[in-house]
């Protein structure tokens, strides 16, 4: 009873947010299981404005609010340039790919990534890069979902005093369940509210150290020249607010480039792009997305730095080790049932947007792009199967996220260095390059995530001075390069141009 009464508030309003994610799941269960097309992709009838809070909620999630965020407490404020960094890569994403994406798909009649790959580069390969390219997605995308949960369950633990791995429990188990249910159509519309509510709790979290440390004046003297300690144990003075001074450039850059370009190449930011259901609701997404995110970004990227404001040397220490810790103690802190009950619930709407959008990829990518393609089965089967294997792999990950490989922001970025460099070579010559080949896809892919994995584990940690290259930079440029210039030397094997006409249409 005591502890109901110390959280009762939090909890209330964290219960009535996941009731209605649920309940959204099972309202859209039925039309999603009317076929493949609705399941997948709800039927490419999406109006704008859920599409485009949909993509904000799925990119900014907790390893926005909570990891990036809270790694600024050891940055300081030069992080907050990984907002601007991010929010470049969205206007790309809506200006460059989303209106001939969702063109060239729907007159492809393709439903995911992969099959993308397989149609557009039709030839003897097409299916080899088809479930190369899933292969990938089951990869990089474990990383990726151990991160997400590993930041709500540290907020749980925070905030409400449950034990990590019942909060990793809770999390995954919801998020799997209303996907299961509604398919991409409870994944569009639960994301599209819990963007609502996770821009509102981007303002209301950046307020909360102004507002414990008495105003804009006192927070910033006492963050200025703070006698808190560095990792290594030297006194950051000015460095929170000093560009550059406790962190590389070149390492901001390189996870900023590794998690911004994963809207460029990551599947599921990319699948939004399928269910748009007109031009005019294109054009609304590709204004206000960046809009959204860019604005939300602002808020928490720097969020951390601000927190030493609110904390004392002793547990600044602490924090300084395990910056996943730091928005759970700003909660903790500051001692407000109400906001703390309304910012747990937007970040369990982070972490719930991007684990649902990624739970359903997985379970497309195994079913229609790997087992229909290696053994083909009848449709009716594909729909079941795919949520069967969406419960699997929710278990294993629940597994991993007991044990984390790494913290939040090296974990997700790492996925997204693998998506960028496996993936946007072979979609931007898919939807700008008629010369573009399935040879070229291929090798560009194998090349990215080889370079990726090879650099991350056998170079960037064991050479003194190589720490802050990021992975996603060497894989990225020898990746792009790679698919120029296979494609050159295999022009002959591109499409032939009745295929191609069918990809671009009358532009040929």
């Amino acid at each position: 009873m005591a502890y109901f009464q110390e959280h009762y508030v939090t909890l209330l309003l964290t219960i009535f947010y996941v009731l209605g994610c649920l309940y959204i799941g099972w309202y859209f269960k039925k039309k999603a299981n009317q076929g493949i097309e609705g399941y997948y992709v709800a039927k490419r009838e999406i109006p704008g404005w859920v599409i485009s809070l949909a993509f904000f909620s799925t990119s900014a999630s907790t390893n926005t609010y909570i990891g990036q965020a809270g790694k600024s407490f050891e940055y300081g404020l030069s992080w907050a340039w990984m907002g601007f960094i991010w929010t470049f890569f969205c206007i790309i994403s809506w200006q460059l790919l989303g209106p001939r994406m969702r063109f060239q798909t729907a007159r492809l009649k393709s439903f995911t990534i992969p099959d993308y790959f397989h149609l557009r580069y039709k030839s003897t390969l097409a299916k080899s890069i088809r479930v190369l390219s899933a292969l990938i997605i089951l990869f990089a995308t474990l990383w990726y979902m151990v991160g997400i949960a590993k930041g709500c369950a540290h907020v749980l633990t925070s905030v409400l005093d449950i034990p990590y791995e019942y909060g990793a429990f809770a999390i995954i188990a919801i998020t799997c369940a209303y996907t299961i249910w509604g398919g991409m159509y409870s994944v569009l519309w639960t994301d599209a509210i819990q963007g609502i509510i996770m821009f509102g709790v981007a303002i209301l979290m950046l307020a909360i150290p102004f507002f414990y440390a008495g105003g804009v004046d006192n927070l910033m003297e006492s963050i200025s020249q703070t006698n808190h300690l560095t990792k290594e144990g030297i006194p950051m003075k000015s460095g929170l607010v000093t560009f550059g001074e406790l962190v590389s450039f070149l390492y901001i850059l390189g996870i900023g480039l590794a998690v911004g370009m994963k809207q460029i190449s990551e599947p599921k930011n990319l699948i939004r792009f399928y269910s748009v259901n007109n031009a005019k609701s294109m054009r609304f997404a590709m204004i206000w997305t960046p809009v959204f995110l860019g604005i939300s970004l602002v808020c928490v990227m720097g969020l951390g730095a601000l927190v030493h404001g609110m904390a004392s040397a002793e547990e600044a220490a602490y924090l300084i080790k395990d910056t996943d810790e730091v928005v759970g103690f700003m909660l903790d802190k500051f001692d407000n049932k109400l906001v703390s009950g309304i910012c747990v619930a937007g970040l369990f709407a982070a972490g719930m947007s991007s684990l649902a959008s990624v739970i359903i990829i997985i379970g497309t990518a195994f079913v229609k792009d790997i087992w229909h393609v290696v053994r083909p089965m009848p449709e009716t089967k594909i729909i079941p199967r795919t949520k069967w294997f969406m419960g699997f792999y929710c278990i294993l990950v629940y597994t991993l996220t007991l044990y984390p490989m790494a913290g939040i922001v090296e974990l997700t970025a790492f996925a997204g260095a693998v998506f960028a460099a496996s993936f946007f070579p072979a979609i931007f010559g898919g939807l700008y390059l008629k010369w573009g080949t399935d040879l070229g896809a291929m090798t560009s892919m194998i090349m990215g995530m080889v370079v990726n994995v090879v650099w991350r584990f056998a170079f960037r940690f064991n050479i003194e001075g190589w720490e802050d290259i990021h992975e996603i930079i060497p894989a990225f440029v020898i990746s792009m390069l790679t698919y120029i210039a296979v494609s050159l030397l295999s022009k002959k094997r591109k499409p032939d141009g009745e295929h191609l006409k069918v990809v671009f249409g009358s532009s040929l």
